[in-house]
């Protein structure tokens, strides 16, 4: 870790405490250079070759790696303070809000489980001939190109790259493992005079490709093409995004580091059991089509999920969890950067939740030629802001926070977030976390700066744990005395209460068997339903499956202890064997079955034949046994064959 904080105020058009950060970070912080990139790069290159240094400036990281190269020391670790405090209206009063940043860069971000995907540069391009033959021609120096037409009017006549006639059924797969289906696939044949020939054509052809250029105009092979790795889409009437795609695809060849954003843990998944679905949420919200079913879980391919995260979000159980990046890493550096604003002097600070790409611009844009943001508003920067969910935006909040916003991009996926904000202010019981859906940087700084926001009164904790964990922690913390509070939550909320209809439930325990998370269980000595209302997923099975239609479900959130211990819903005297005293069953049950089965049904027609629906299992079979009808005697057994049998047999004896 650095020991040394580099320090610069950018031709003096920000303000920088250099003591006031020192003693907030607890580093050692340098005086306050004005050109580091310009002309200080002396002192610049003194502190670098230490090995031992951070640079508090993003801008020039590209500077301060190569003369860290050329020093032949590890390039130093920069972040930004002055687009996202020292620049702004109200950059004399950003020092707390400096501290906070300082502390967030510190914090060490664990590495993201990761497999290599390799491409050999096999491309298939699609599109009239027009566009894609003149992109094949372009590509032809650098990939292994195939174009698939569907008419073989406008073959070319040389062999530069492949040319195949057919019709294009699916498509699967990602970069490096693309798998395609054709129909009526007719294959060059390079001899003979005149134009080239045609193979026969032939249906369910298939093949494999690294890369899909897809020049068509029509409609996208995938689900969210943006997202695909490998899938190259344009426009075939502009081109210029064809000529980008081109370029695109022209470099990729090699083998490249695929992130696994997520991690699954299927015993925890709550798809469905016994064949009976229940939770969709993961399957409903993913994009890129990344999540299927299988079996009683779910799978998620690696190659095709982009990382948006709305799984990890919505996952009721903690099936799926965010590996990129982790939960407990983002609530360390939301506690990090609280209590460093707090100890620089700062109150009621403020999370600005975005993306690295429209968010960080827009932040940006606005400190350079606006206003910039407002000392209290503390930027946090993630690759996408669709997995920050209700559990993050609470641990915020419960860590000092007086108010969470997240920055969407054009192409941020609402939905998720749009269900986690409404769940995030149905537990704090306010409106503390919001969306800003902008795309001006003035508009972003006005929407800032006009907010009027109350201070967050809460003893702030440090939240741990899974998901579910840290909502629990948070949401006391945050409501304080009413602690014992049940709150009424959203539809389709993760949290609630299983209500049961006493007068309907038979006590079947067909819910038990089937209860993913262990919330409704049983009593192996009573005829009892127990529920524990903190385990509950809120899944639906019970539910469904109960055929009396005795369940119901109830979204809320209960703050007290009593949620985390178990509770009997329903219980009934048990039925005791007339034989040997044995409990068994319920005696309701067993008194409604003789109602209907005494004297009206052929099997149960005498008094000793109904004394058996009173009795245990052991004592009803050996009832059975050893009455007339003994439904299990058979034949007589045959007379076993001895020796003198055998000989008796004999005609020679």
């Amino acid at each position: 870790m650095p020991k040394t904080l580099l320090l610069c105020d950018c031709l003096g058009t920000q303000t920088v405490d250099a003591d006031a950060l020192s003693e907030a970070t607890g580093m050692a912080c340098s005086k306050v250079h004005t050109g580091l990139c310009m002309h200080q790069t002396e002192a610049l290159a003194t502190a670098i070759a230490t090995g031992e240094t951070a640079v508090a400036c993003a801008q020039e990281t590209q500077l301060f790696e190569e003369l860290a190269e050329d020093l032949g020391v590890e390039a130093p670790l920069t972040f930004d303070l002055r687009d996202r405090a020292g620049w702004s209206e109200q950059g004399a009063e950003a020092g707390p809000k400096m501290a906070a940043l300082v502390a967030d860069a510190l914090i060490e971000a664990p590495a993201t489980p990761a497999v290599d995907i390799s491409s050999a540069g096999q491309c298939l391009i699609l599109g009239r001939p027009e566009v894609a033959l003149a992109a094949a021609e372009q590509l032809a120096e650098h990939l292994s190109v195939t174009v698939l037409l569907e008419t073989a009017e406008d073959l070319p006549l040389h062999r530069g790259f492949d040319v195949v006639v057919g019709k294009l059924r699916s498509a699967t797969g990602s970069l490096g493992q693309f798998a395609i289906t054709l129909d009526a696939l007719q294959q060059v044949q390079p001899g003979g005079r005149g134009a080239f020939a045609l193979t026969p054509p032939q249906d369910g052809a298939r093949t494999e490709c690294d890369l899909v250029l897809d020049l068509r105009g029509g409609a996208s092979l995938f689900p969210a093409p943006e997202k695909r790795d490998g899938y190259l889409r344009a426009d075939p009437g502009a081109p210029n995004l064809v000529a980008g795609a081109v370029l695109a695809a022209s470099h990729m060849v090699g083998t490249y580091e695929k992130p696994l954003h997520v991690g699954l843990s299927q015993p925890l998944c709550a798809h469905s059991r016994a064949g009976q679905e229940a939770c969709r949420n993961c399957l409903d919200i993913c994009p890129t089509g990344a999540i299927s079913p299988d079996g009683d879980h779910v799978t998620i391919d690696p190659m095709i999920c982009a990382g948006c995260g709305a799984c990890a979000a919505l996952c009721p159980s903690g099936a799926i969890t965010a590996q990129d990046p982790p939960v407990p890493y983002l609530m360390r550096r939301v506690g990090a950067m609280v209590q460093a604003y707090t100890k620089a002097g700062g109150t009621a600070p403020r999370l600005l939740v975005h993306d690295a790409g429209h968010g960080a611009e827009m932040i940006a844009l606005s400190a350079r030629f606006g206003r910039g943001l407002p000392a209290d508003v503390i930027p946090m920067s993630l690759e996408k802001v669709s997995g920050f969910g209700h559990a993050e935006a609470l641990g915020a909040l419960a860590s000092g926070f007086a108010a969470v916003d997240v920055l969407i991009a054009p192409t941020t996926e609402r939905e998720a977030l749009d269900r986690e904000v409404a769940l995030a202010n149905a537990l704090s019981d306010t409106s503390r976390m919001g969306l800003i859906d902008v795309a001006d940087p003035d508009a972003l700084s006005d929407h800032l700066y006009g907010a009027d926001v109350a201070p967050n009164a809460v003893q702030p904790v440090l939240p741990m744990g899974d998901r579910r964990q840290i909502t629990r922690l948070a949401a006391k913390a945050l409501h304080g005395s009413e602690s014992d509070a049940v709150l009424s939550l959203p539809e389709n909320a993760p949290y609630g209460a299983v209500l049961v209809d006493t007068n309907s439930c038979t006590l079947c325990l067909s819910c038990v068997s089937l209860c993913p998370s262990g919330a409704l269980t049983d009593n192996p000595d009573m005829p009892q339903l127990k529920f524990q209302e903190d385990a509950c997923l809120q899944c639906g099975l019970c539910a469904d499956i109960c055929p009396e239609k005795a369940i119901a479900l109830e979204p809320q959130f209960n703050l007290g202890d009593s949620a985390l211990s178990e509770v009997v819903k329903h219980e009934e005297e048990p039925a005791a064997c007339i034989e040997c005293g044995a409990l068994f069953g319920v005696k309701s049950t067993i008194e409604k079955i003789v109602e209907k089965l005494e004297g009206k049904h052929h099997m149960f027609a005498n008094s000793d034949a109904a004394k058996m629906i009173r009795m245990c299992d052991d004592c009803r079979v050996n009832a059975q046994f050893h009455s007339q009808n003994n439904p299990f005697a058979g034949n007589e057994r045959p007379k076993p064959r001895t020796t003198a049998d055998y000989y008796s047999d004999r005609k020679d004896h």
